[in-house]
């Protein structure tokens, strides 16, 4: 008994032992392929198409950018205001995005499972017959039930960090899963706010033609008077009907072109087409772009764009990868153990049954497989080069996005401000033409081609008016506001 009780307290120690030296073993293990290392790109000290409209609308870089993480606010319209807040909670390409950062939070944990032991367990119950053979006959000695149970154990010893660098990379994916979410964000927010500021655009158009037309059709009316004094020509009145009749005939496309926004707005929410329609067909004015747009630093993008963050957590996963394929060059260790019982009473089958118990240690060493896995470390290294060029494209574009964005807003402004000076002058025209006309000192000609000139520059001017809404919102974009930690 005391023999058994030393054999007994030998075996545990050796076994403490063992499970130590196990331990130790993978606490000095290493981690074969690169480390990664965040890559260093170069970007401009300021932007170059930072240069204000004639109100100096666009402020010098600041050393830190203004919080974008809800830039839409600077535009001070309650009804863009909450229809993007709806948008970000029903939109169903923010939903899928969602989805898309549960499957690699899954994918994670298949991997990360690699590094613990796997156990299974296994039981049965059948029943034997014994017989014997006596006197030329087949005597039944009676049935015996037998019940069995089991519990298989294994466990990869990931010694040269094969599976860690596989749980790194399933850590940079799930990154990049995150990082796709903002962009999506940053992506609808800004498809929100143009489809509704290209609504109203279009409403004020709208307003203006219907305007203009109410003009035309007075002048038509005063040249029909003319006429039938015999002050005017039958061409006059002619000519007063056609430009009132093409002037009409823009209002339906205009129209339709609205409501064709508020079917996007409507899908935008992941709604139906013509759920907008009764909030949204009122008309409303565009609203105005703030008086200064801070854009910080070029260096601000690498961190501030989504875009960017995912290419850097795609670059970091294609590096662990490297790693994956290397480990495969090595050999690898394994610890397997068996627990059987049975038993012919299945009350008897923990406490009074017979027990077999085994372990092992093997370990497996590729020997020759044809360049195969030396081929694999080579795809990945490729595959991590073109990340890096993809990565690089990334940032590339993300700077051209901003600077397209800088000068095509601050050139609207330009435009805006001549336009303006248009239009006062073709009022004026108009009025003069008007009233030399009825006062018999110029032709009709006159005031056709001064109400068309009108009628053109007031719809420039509301399409400039959104313009500048337009590049401010694509600017905003490219500075990647539209998401917050």
């Amino acid at each position: 008994m005391q023999g058994d009780e030393m054999s007994n307290g030998k075996n545990a120690r050796l076994g403490v032992f063992g499970i130590s030296g196990v331990l130790a073993l993978l606490a000095a293990a290493c981690m074969v392929g690169p480390k990664y290392q965040a890559p260093q790109v170069k970007v401009p000290d300021a932007w170059a198409g930072l240069s204000g409209g004639p109100q100096g609308q666009i402020s010098s870089a600041a050393p830190e950018p203004e919080d974008i993480a809800e830039w839409w606010k600077n535009l001070h319209d309650p009804e863009l205001d909450a229809l993007i807040a709806r948008a970000a909670q029903s939109s169903l390409s923010v939903r899928q995005a969602q989805e898309r950062i549960l499957q690699a939070r899954a994918a994670r944990g298949v991997v990360g499972a690699g590094l613990w032991p796997q156990a299974t367990a296994s039981g049965g119950a059948g029943t034997t017959r014994t017989s014997a053979i006596g006197g030329g006959s087949e005597v039944n000695s009676g049935t015996r039930n037998l019940f069995q149970a089991g519990l298989d154990a294994a466990w990869e010893l990931d010694l040269f960090g094969g599976v860690r660098r596989g749980v790194e990379a399933a850590n940079a994916d799930l990154q990049a899963a995150v990082e796709d979410s903002r962009d999506v964000l940053v992506t609808l927010t800004a498809e929100v706010a143009l489809d509704y500021i290209g609504l109203r655009g279009l409403q004020q158009q709208i307003a203006i033609a219907n305007d203009n037309l109410a003009a035309q059709r007075h002048s038509a009316e005063l040249a029909k008077k003319r006429y039938d004094v015999g002050f005017a020509s039958r061409l006059d009145v002619a000519n007063a009907d056609a430009q009132a009749a093409t002037t009409l005939s823009q209002i339906p496309q205009l129209e339709a072109a609205a409501q064709q926004a508020i079917y996007s707005l409507s899908v935008l929410l992941g709604r139906e087409p013509a759920t907008l329609l009764p909030e949204l067909s009122s008309a409303a004015a565009i609203p105005p772009a703030p008086p200064a747009v801070p854009v910080g630093l070029p260096s601000d993008l690498l961190r501030r764009r989504p875009d960017i963050r995912r290419a850097e957590a795609q670059l970091h996963g294609a590096t662990a990868r490297i790693g994956v394929a290397t480990a495969d060059l090595f050999p690898k260790f394994s610890l397997t153990g068996a627990l059987g019982l049975q038993s012919t009473a299945l009350s008897t089958l923990a406490g009074g049954g017979i027990a077999n118990v085994s372990g092992a240690g093997a370990v497996t060493w590729p020997i020759f497989s044809a360049g195969r896995i030396r081929a694999n470390i080579r795809i990945q290294d490729a595959v991590q080069r073109e990340t890096l060029l993809a990565y690089q494209q990334t940032v590339l574009t993300a700077l051209q996005d901003v600077e397209s964005a800088l000068v095509a807003f601050g050139k609207e402004q330009q435009h805006h401000a001549a336009l303006a000076d248009a239009v006062t002058a073709n009022r004026t025209a108009v009025d003069l033409s008007t009233k030399l006309y009825v006062a018999g000192e110029t032709d009709f000609l006159n005031v056709l081609t001064a109400q068309r000139s009108l009628y053109a520059t007031e719809d420039a001017l509301a399409q400039s008016d959104r313009a500048i809404d337009t590049d401010l919102i694509a600017l905003y974009k490219a500075l990647g506001g539209g998401w917050q930690q």
